[in-house]
């Protein structure tokens, strides 16, 4: 029996019914520990012999492809794959699929609900009146600001008409400038510097950079209104974590709300630490809704590329 590798954390921990889609072709499902995301070391184990793999966002490492003797195509049940050596696959001659669009809702609405836990400071309010007392902080609406988007795919875009319902005027950048249907007023940046120095409020929705260096630097930073604040459901690769904790050590950054962080968990007394920063353990696309899509979706796609020859 041909053995396929399932590695997204909201898999393994509690397999949802689309897997039997696999089992029924005749394909053993293989498991990482479950609920977290696999070192190298663990893929080394247990990569050998698979012809497939549903992916999630585990870094895979040129070794790991090296040590996959049989696989031939890699689902991931999301559409990012910066987190894959995309050049040694093509090399190898293992097909990439993606999930596209599949948790696009679920990733906005986080992002939207970040910002209103920031703008009124949910957390540190909730925190406070557990602890026995009745902090009254004052917030901040949506309504009346602008805020910026960095990347309008289908998050994005999401993003952007729930945003402009709630009042607030749009900025973006995007190179491709994809069609927009928003109610309110929207204007295209020229650059992704513009939308740091015009919004209130900016969203990050966009892969990490080519050559890697943070888009989100101390220069894009010190261009902000003081008191802006920062979302990130995106790439921790996004942002330099120095330079953000100065920001918001210094109020030119009022909040940074994230999703996202490297390594995850992120460690002990770091950025997720500072009281001016929500966080939460990289749930965008983990709803019902989006898990459900996504896996049937990425199973689709393995079945369709591995089932062009027969099963053994």
């Amino acid at each position: 029996m041909e053995r396929v590798l399932v590695t997204p954390r909201s898999l393994s921990e509690n397999p949802p019914p689309e897997l039997g889609l696999l089992t029924e072709a005749g394909f053993e499902l293989v498991f990482p520990a479950p609920g977290r995301l696999p070192g190298e070391a663990e893929l080394l184990d247990l990569v050998p012999g698979c012809v497939g793999w549903l992916a999630g966002v585990e870094p895979v490492s040129p070794r790991v492809v090296a040590a996959a003797d049989r696989l031939r195509a890699i689902s991931r049940n999301g559409t990012g794959v910066d987190n894959l050596p995309l050049q040694e696959l093509e090399r190898r001659g293992i097909r990439v699929l993606r999930a596209e669009g599949t948790n696009s809702v679920g990733v906005a609405e986080l992002t939207i609900g970040l910002m209103l836990a920031v703008l009124r400071q949910i957390p540190a309010t909730d925190a406070g009146i557990k602890a026995g007392q009745w902090p009254r902080l004052r917030g901040a609406e949506v309504a009346g600001r602008t805020v910026g988007l960095v990347g309008c795919g289908a998050i994005g875009r999401h993003v952007a008409r729930v945003v402009s319902i709630m009042g607030a005027d749009v900025i973006a950048y995007d190179p491709f400038r994809p069609p927009f249907d928003i109610t309110g007023p929207f204007a295209w940046a020229a650059d992704a510097g513009d939308v740091f120095a015009c919004a209130n409020i900016v969203t990050l929705h966009c892969p990490a950079t080519p050559d890697g260096r943070p888009l989100v630097d101390a220069e894009r930073l010190g261009r902000m209104r003081r008191g802006s604040v920062l979302i990130n459901t995106a790439r921790a690769a996004l942002i330099d974590e120095d330079a953000v904790r100065t920001a918001l050590d210094s109020g030119r950054l009022g909040g940074y709300a994230t999703d996202v962080f490297d390594p995850e968990p992120p460690l002990p007394g770091g950025l997720a630490a500072h009281p001016r920063v929500v966080a939460t353990s990289h749930i965008g696309g983990l709803t019902s809704e989006s898990v459900a899509k996504a896996t049937r979706i990425a199973v689709t796609n393995l079945l369709q590329a591995l089932c062009a020859e027969p099963v053994a």
